[in-house]
């Protein structure tokens, strides 16, 4: 092995070269050695055993068991799961944390955790982490265990909200102001307190809200010594940490070519092998089902991001344009060239806050004339509803939707399976008054006895009433955010962040300005091919509040000067008018990555409100990317046979 090695390592300073990445592909037997030592020293090994609260729990197990770690990270909090843990703390103040994180990942395995000495790091604490560290402190008692359980808090600013509502902030997006009533308000940490909890020795970091990459970066900031000014390395950890922060995603889970992933059942999770400089190899256990290719990675690569070359986290402002995927062998690909910049003095700032009530209700139609009779169903309900509102001297509702789904109803206009014998009605409404929405959801079942014939399941029964937590985003000092570390259950300090230039970046605010700016032309053959959009590249979709974001990669570089022709900003916004809430002003952006010969588009305002506040069947746009894949792109060579030539 040794020598195997040296054949291929010319030195430690030199980076993989495509002519060593062709020796890796024939050498298959170096290539676990390459993986264990890559170019510099000590590799730090580092998995991820969750992506959202309530992702798998056989992910654990398989990362303590199956694969050679020294940390594992759990990723559990988005904006809404925010919301949800500050109203599990408001009824009961020992909860405010994902509960999964201590009885399915942790009480199982602590034993095992400690002896092999995997270190944990996780962001299960939500709102509450002090309780959250209790709990696991009485399963470790309880096993007999000794941990150092370190906590970060600091994130929750709602001690704040009374004089934040007077400074005049604005949302950073929509330009609404701050909210009369807040329901939570977390920032965004960095890696630097997870960075400190693991320097005082802590084995377990739990923190509240923090950058879900920073889970990652903390540990290889931890390991390697690298300092806050070195944006380079910063920029690298954080796209190992937004690589595997959704799990199963970077190992073939809701991969475009998803006919081409084996045994789903047993995902394998991602691990990220990384060397001192920066550079690292991603992959997966072994005998685990899954896909990692250079097409799985890049996907996740442009997952809910916006502008790759200006990707703001609290350390460090990344630029992920000439990121390089190469494959190394079967199930693992070599990742280098991301770039840092100075990060801003500023943390983003989420609040929640309450914007009235919704109600969703669900059925299955049958028959002839389906979609007619579901839709004509859907409205004699809301007009019902409205008499009774009329009667009881109550306001209207403040939005409806109404989806047919089956009708390819994603699709807008462009749908071509506009009737069908059998769909799902989707009728979701809000208003401003509890009392109304619970008259609405009486109104659902006898649609059943009184209305068209065929209408024979309301899924789940009379549909539920529950708060729209509508999301506020902001920009808020650092300085202004007192973070505090606690080891075992005691207070130890409060952190101290080191002193590192900023900069100011004038592209975080919206409405967007740059993202046009790419649209350039190029003179490129015609013919008379035509393609689908899947035929040439993989997509994948993801959403930042009420933006969308669609990332698009060639499957050969030969293709992407005509997907670029073809996929302007102007066309993707004409192919999801249907979506938009207003017609003025700069929808779509577009920007390139070259790196994985991709581009990525922003879709603003596209998502109905977004998360929560949405009332449509695909609140987050995770479906826009397959949406996108029946895109025809005509009048062109042989792209096929081009791209073997």
């Amino acid at each position: 092995m040794a020598s195997c090695l040296r054949r291929l390592l010319p030195s430690p300073s030199v980076r993989l070269s495509r002519v060593l990445l062709a020796s890796l592909r024939n050498n298959r037997g170096c290539v676990r050695a390459v993986h264990t030592h890559l170019l510099k020293g000590q590799v730090v090994r580092i998995g991820c055993a969750s992506g959202f609260w309530g992702d798998t729990s056989v992910a654990a197990p398989q990362l303590i068991y199956g694969a050679k770690v020294d940390y594992i990270v759990f990723d559990y909090l988005s904006e809404i799961t925010m919301s949800l843990l500050t109203a599990a703390k408001r009824k009961n103040p020992e909860l405010g944390y994902a509960p999964d994180f201590i009885s399915v990942s942790m009480a199982p395995f602590i034993k095992d955790i400690k002896n092999k000495g995997i270190k944990i790091i996780s962001n299960a604490g939500g709102v509450n982490p002090s309780s959250c560290a209790r709990a696991l402190q009485a399963v470790c008692q309880q096993a007999g265990v000794q941990l150092n359980i370190a906590v970060v808090s600091g994130d929750d600013l709602m001690p704040q909200v009374g004089e934040l509502k007077t400074q005049g902030i604005t949302d950073m997006s929509s330009g609404d102001m701050f909210p009369d009533s807040v329901h939570s308000m977390n920032a965004y940490l960095g890696a630097g307190p997870i960075v400190r909890a693991l320097d005082l020795g802590a084995d377990v970091v739990i923190t509240g809200r923090c950058v879900d990459s920073a889970l990652v970066l903390g540990p290889l900031i931890h390991q390697f010594g690298w300092t806050m000014n070195q944006h380079d390395l910063l920029a690298a950890g954080s796209l190992a940490g937004h690589l595997v922060e959704c799990g199963a995603q970077a190992t073939g889970g809701i991969f475009t070519d998803w006919h081409l992933v084996k045994d789903w059942d047993n995902m394998g999770f991602p691990v990220v092998q990384c060397g001192a400089d920066g550079q690292f190899v991603l992959t997966k256990p072994p005998n685990t089902g899954g896909l990692v290719s250079k097409a799985t990675v890049s996907e996740q690569l442009l997952y809910e991001i916006g502008n790759p070359a200006l990707y703001f986290l609290p350390d460090v402002v990344c630029d992920f344009t000439n990121v390089g995927v190469e494959e190394l062998s079967q199930d693992a690909v070599f990742v280098t060239g991301a770039r840092g910049n100075p990060p801003s003095g500023e943390y983003k700032v989420s609040a929640t806050h309450l914007s009235g009530y919704r109600s969703t209700a669900v059925a299955t139609v049958g028959g002839p004339r389906a979609s007619e009779k579901a839709e004509k169903t859907a409205k004699a309900i809301l007009k019902r509803c409205r008499r009774i509102f009329h009667q009881l001297n109550l306001e209207d509702f403040t939005d409806c939707k109404i989806e047919l789904l089956g009708t390819e109803n994603m699709y807008g206009p462009r749908g071509k399976r506009q009737d069908t014998r059998e769909l799902m009605m989707w009728l979701a409404v809000t208003h401003n008054q509890k009392k109304a929405l619970e008259f609405f959801a009486r109104e659902i079942a006898p649609a059943g006895t009184g209305m068209a014939p065929g209408l024979c399941g309301v899924i789940g029964g009379r549909p539920k009433v529950s708060p729209v937590l509508k999301l506020f985003s902001f920009l808020y000092p650092k300085n202004n955010v007192e973070v505090k570390i606690e080891m075992n259950n005691e207070f130890v300090e409060t952190y101290k962040a080191a002193s590192v230039p900023t900069a100011e970046y004038l592209t975080q605010a919206y409405p967007p300005t740059n993202g046009r700016d790419q649209e350039t032309e190029q003179t490129l053959p015609t013919g008379h091919f035509s393609y689908r959009l899947e035929d040439l590249a993989y997509t994948r979709s993801g959403d930042k509040g009420n933006t969308a974001n669609i990332g698009v990669v060639a499957r050969h570089p030969a293709y992407l000067p005509y997907l670029r022709q073809a996929l302007t900003a102007d066309a993707v916004e004409t192919y999801f008018a249907h979506l938009f809430q207003s017609t003025q002003g700069v929808n779509v952006e577009r920007f390139d990555v070259p790196g994985v010969d991709g581009m990525n588009f922003l879709l603003h305002n596209a998502l109905g409100g977004g998360g929560i506040a949405s009332l449509r069947s695909d609140p987050q746009g995770k479906a826009l990317g397959q949406v996108l894949l029946d895109f025809e792109i005509t009048g062109v060579p042989d792209l096929l046979t081009l791209a073997k030539s």
